[in-house]
């Protein structure tokens, strides 16, 4: 299972597990991810957790940008439409930064390089 890991200069300060089909960020109190500062939006993102179409078990994270006002930045590119997110990217939600961490990953990509050897 993957995390979204909330930086404050550099270190965690909170992690939120990623364990529902589709989860909302921003200020608003319905969000499950729900980050309470001026810069975010209330409705600011959303990621979606997906099975993978081709490698059974594996579990693919997208981010799409719910049209708010000061955007969401991976690794300092502005989101346009959906993405999928790679295992140490960093999140931008307003002043807000985040490390997405998917363990699995790491263990999956290995398996493919031997596949396609």
């Amino acid at each position: 299972m993957a995390v979204l890991s909330q930086l404050v200069d550099n270190v965690v300060a909170n992690s939120f597990e990623l364990d529902r089909p589709l989860m909302h960020l921003g200020r608003h109190p319905d969000c499950e991810i729900r980050i309470d500062e001026i810069s975010v939006s209330a409705h600011h993102a959303v990621i979606e957790v997906e099975q993978n179409a081709y490698l059974d078990g594996a579990v693919d994270y997208y981010i799409t940008d719910s049209a708010s006002t000061n955007g969401t930045f991976i690794n300092d590119i502005r989101l346009n439409g959906r993405q999928r997110l790679n295992s140490n990217d960093l999140i931008r939600i307003g002043w807000n930064l985040f490390r997405f961490i998917d363990e699995d990953e790491n263990a999956l990509e290995k398996t493919a390089y031997i596949l396609e050897e």
